[in-house]
C-alpha cells in the first residue's frame, strides 16, 4: 500500500484567473482562507509567493501546536504557485494552487495536494480518512470564500 496520497479540489470561479491569483497572493490570504474551526497562527509571514519565499505557522493537532515551515515554489505569474512543507505535521506536503482561464471573465481554481502522513502505511490506515475529510471540508470553505470575494468584487 503506497503511502503517498493525492487530494484535488476544483471550482469554477466567475472572475478572471489573474484576479483570483492576485487575491490569493495578498499578504493576508491565508487568514482569509482559514475557516474559524481550523485556526492558523502565522509565526513568520512569507514575504510573497515567489520561489524561495518562506513562512512559518502554528497549526493545531488536538491539544498540540505544531510548527509548520513552508516554502513557495513553481511561481507562474497570474497562474500558479506551490507550497512545500520544509518541516511540519506531514511526512510530505506539496500544495499546488492553479488558476486556469476558462474565458476572459471566469477560471478554474484547482488545489492539488500530494501528501504523506507520518508513520507510512500505518498512518494512512489510522488517520487517512480523517485527514481527507478535513481537507474536503477545508477546501469547500476556501473555494466558497474565494467565489464570494470575487462575486463581491465583480458584481454588476
Amino acid at each position: 500500500m503506497p503511502s503517498e496520497l493525492h487530494f484535488l479540489a476544483k471550482s469554477r470561479i466567475e472572475a478572471p484567473a489573474e484576479e483570483v491569483f492576485r487575491w490569493h497572493a495578498q499578504p493576508d490570504a491565508l487568514e482569509r482562507l482559514s475557516p474559524p474551526w481550523e485556526p492558523v497562527e502565522v509565526l513568520e509571514r512569507a514575504p510573497g509567493i515567489h520561489d524561495g519565499d518562506r513562512g512559518a505557522l502554528h497549526v493545531r493537532l488536538g491539544p498540540f501546536k505544531i510548527r509548520w515551515l513552508f516554502e513557495h515554489r513553481d511561481y507562474i505569474e497570474g497562474r500558479q504557485f506551490r507550497d512545500v512543507q520544509i518541516s511540519g505535521p506531514f511526512r510530505r506536503w506539496e500544495h499546488t494552487h492553479k488558476m486556469d482561464p476558462e474565458s476572459p471573465s471566469a477560471c478554474t481554481l484547482t488545489d492539488s495536494i500530494l501528501y504523506e502522513l507520518p508513520f507510512g502505511w500505518a498512518g494512512k490506515l489510522v488517520a487517512g480518512w480523517f485527514v481527507r475529510r478535513k481537507l474536503t471540508r477545508l477546501f469547500e470553505y476556501r473555494h466558497r470564500v474565494t467565489a464570494q470575494a470575487m462575486r463581491a468584487r465583480f458584481k454588476s
